[in-house]
């Protein structure tokens, strides 16, 4: 799976920091039962655990932030790797520990562990009373009733048709000013090394005037940035008879870089991001789509996963190192000012010194200003686990990790340097992490811009002159243009 979460520059920790999606606790008695959700991995987790609390608010059930207090505790998690399923079936023994003091509490496991792990949770008896996968959440209110009598209750049926698209997720855990906005499910792609295309389903694309629509009512309750989220955007195609920029009735198929400029001309104060592109289907009408409107950001994630043709061959990514470098020469020519991010893997089957130096080489010409960095873990059920035997020892995977870090650190320290003394428009997002009185935002290639607060507002733009940078931020001053 290619890594929609926007992370530090550091190696990405699988272990991210679970967030429940309230901002307030609910007052028992306006509710049937209260719930709380803690989600991990992908952006499109957090996308679902929207929509999942949409369809019990709808169902007369009430959010809140404290798993104490909750009837019904829900973890959406993830299977990109090992660890991160260690991590969740730990929190799911601790959940449990709940039902002492609340014999009535039910714990249900979401997502992408739910699908892949069906048969180990559902013979576990005592760890979780509902197991739930992604195509499944309009059956939750049902399961839920069902789990109440003491039965466990399953739904991991996948869909080929199954998008959402007719629910408003609620943004309980939002910021006001960066909202996601699936736009497709599941994923073709059958790379080798991923469990996607099991554990999601088959890739389908939500009809365009749905994503518009919930576009649209974003921006209007003040949302000023929002990102399209797939599995791999580049291949949306979506068609229907409908009046799509033509005339009544004409049936004209959607791709992706229709998406894009549909959504880009609602509003020029409405900044757009995407997430996640496949090498193989991004294309320069997508590009020159980027170029014409300057509120879609110019920042694309771009995953390469390895520089070894060879790796890539068996990681069946269906390019070579020379066509993905011939990809990222033509952004550089069409959008000069694009930041760019990938994916990388260390230690995948078989891989040699040789072709950990690629990977190197590769890194320290494309200088990324972003990466998510792993060492392999293998996942039961891939096509790689099937084949391939996991051969390289995991302290040569570490160290070829942290040698990939130091070098990627040097790359953005570089990156950011460069951008001293320039001017940028920044979306306010809230306050730094470090004092109330600094604002931080991001530029129009993703990277964090921390400025003193004075009097500018969360959702404000703000011009910025870069004055210093660290590896990671870049700090700087208002200015007026």
């Amino acid at each position: 799976m290619d890594t929609l979460i926007n992370t530090n520059t550091k190696a990405h920790d699988e272990k991210r920091q679970g967030e429940a999606f309230a901002p307030f606790v609910a007052d028992k008695n306006e509710y049937r039962k209260l719930f709380y959700i803690e989600s991990y991995g992908c952006a499109m987790n957090f996308a679902d655990s929207e929509v999942v609390a949409s369809i019990l608010q709808q169902h007369g059930y009430g959010a809140t932030l404290n798993f104490e207090s909750a009837d019904l505790i829900f973890v959406n998690t993830c299977s990109i790797r090992e660890k991160a399923e260690a991590t969740v079936s730990k929190r799911l023994t601790e959940f449990r520990k709940l039902k002492k003091s609340n014999p009535g509490l039910l714990v249900g496991v979401l997502g992408c562990m739910a699908e892949r792990l069906k048969e180990k949770f559902i013979e576990q008896e005592r760890l979780v009373d509902l197991v739930v996968g992604p195509d499944a959440y309009r059956s939750l209110p049902g399961l839920i009733e069902e789990a109440e009598t003491g039965q466990k209750a399953v739904n991991v049926l996948l869909s080929r048709d199954e998008t959402y698209a007719d629910i408003a997720p609620v943004r309980l855990n939002s910021n006001g000013v960066n909202a996601f906005v699936s736009i497709m499910r599941g994923c073709n792609n059958m790379c080798s090394f991923c469990v996607v295309p099991f554990t999601r389903g088959r890739e389908r694309s939500r009809d365009a005037d749905s994503i518009i629509k919930e576009c649209t009512s974003l921006f209007e309750d003040g949302y000023k940035e929002v990102t399209l989220l797939g599995q791999n955007v580049d291949s949306y195609h979506w068609v229907a008879t409908q009046n799509f920029g033509q005339n009544e009735g004409y049936e004209k198929p959607v791709n992706f870089a229709n998406l894009l400029e549909k959504v880009a001309l609602i509003s020029p104060l409405l900044r757009v991001r995407f997430s996640t592109s496949h090498p193989k289907d991004i294309t320069d009408e997508v590009l020159f789509t980027i170029a014409k409107y300057d509120n879609i950001c110019n920042y694309i994630h771009l995953p390469v996963q390895s520089g070894s043709s060879r790796i890539l061959q068996l990681m069946n990514r269906t390019y070579t190192r020379e066509w993905y470098i011939a990809k990222v020469n033509r952004i550089r020519e069409i959008l000069p000012d694009a930041g760019l991010s990938t994916d990388m893997i260390t230690g995948f089957c078989t891989e040699t010194e040789e072709d950990h130096q690629q990977s190197l080489s590769l890194m320290e010409y494309c200088k990324y200003d972003l990466a998510y960095m792993y060492f392999y873990s293998q996942r039961p059920g891939t096509l790689a686990a099937r084949r391939f035997e996991d051969d390289v020892p995991e302290d040569i995977k570490k160290r070829r990790l942290q040698e990939m870090v130091n070098l990627h650190r040097k790359n953005t320290l570089q990156s950011m340097q460069r951008d001293v003394g320039k001017t940028c428009r920044v979306l306010v997002e809230g306050f730094s992490k470090k004092t109330p009185d600094e604002l931080q935002g991001r530029n129009d290639q993703n990277k964090v811009v921390v400025f003193p607060k004075q009097n500018f507002k969360k959702g404000e733009y703000v011009f910025i002159k870069i004055t210093a940078c660290t590896a990671g931020t870049l700090i700087g001053t208002a200015v007026d243009i």
